[in-house]
């Protein structure tokens, strides 16, 4: 399984307002930021400050008022093969009268590929998470960070190059949290894949991230990009007892506190 790709996403002016007239509401106002190959970016801010409907243009899901996405020289305006997304909530994206080999392969039908090459690829994505041996049971029969790994594992399947997860975290467990984290630096590690992670879990974002981009503002705008120069091999205990960590940990968190959206 390769998805590494050598194209830049780009967001260039990006704005976004919802309604008309005197209702109209500008969520996000010009928003421009990079995301280069195989790197790991955290988008973070207040709550309201519209990481999801970022993210939604990004995967093309949703239209800006003004400005463009483009991966490289392609214009990103609706759903493309080499994005894929990895919603907040399993509950919610997994299909419980599916088996999970089929909630994992169901995406690749519309793309038309082979049966054979779908339980191939479904196979192949579920032992990545850890799941090789899962592909048979319904999703209501595994936890709930199993379950994240089955969508996780979807979106790898799809060999999408870039990777949008919204929250994918916040609904299990702390220990399971740090676990797929640990597991998501591990499968961008080995496949090359770029991802782009929205997460409220200031932690979260500096500990995955090779570089956190700070929103914030009304509208929402960016507000810094901070390189986290923390390195490769990351631990849940020893990088988070790292000065540095706690010194960008608290850079983050003060620009977030002192910004706020709403």
């Amino acid at each position: 399984m390769s998805n590494h790709t050598s194209d830049t996403l780009y967001v260039e002016g990006l704005s976004k307002t919802y309604g008309e007239g005197s209702t109209a509401h500008e969520v996000l106002s010009d928003v421009s930021l990079e995301v280069h190959p195989q790197e790991l970016v955290s988008l973070v801010g207040p709550s309201g400050a519209g990481k999801t409907t970022l993210l939604r243009c990004l995967s093309g899901l949703l239209e800006p008022t003004s400005g463009r996405v483009r991966l490289g020289d392609r214009p990103v305006s609706k759903p493309i093969e080499d994005i894929a997304v990895v919603f907040q909530d399993y509950r919610g994206s997994l299909m419980p009268w599916m088996r999970v080999a089929e909630n994992v392969t169901f995406p690749l039908q519309g793309k038309g590929v082979a049966k054979a090459e779908r339980d191939h690829r479904a196979q192949e994505a579920l032992e990545a998470v850890g799941l090789g041996d899962a592909g048979n049971k319904y999703p209501w029969q595994l936890s709930g960070g199993m379950q994240q790994r089955v969508a996780i594992a979807r979106g790898l399947a799809y060999e999408a190059p870039i990777l949008l997860m919204d929250e994918p975290f916040g609904s299990v467990d702390a220990q399971t949290r740090f676990d797929l984290e640990d597991l998501t630096l591990r499968l961008r590690r080995e496949l090359g894949i770029t991802i782009v992670l929205v997460t409220h879990d200031i932690d979260e974002a500096v500990y995955m991230a090779d570089r956190v981009v700070v929103l914030g503002g009304r509208p929402t705008r960016v507000l810094e990009t901070i390189d986290v120069g923390l390195g490769d091999d990351r631990d849940q205990i020893g990088t988070k007892e790292n000065h540095l960590f706690a010194e960008l940990r608290s850079h983050v968190l003060n620009q977030v506190r002192h910004n706020p959206a709403i």
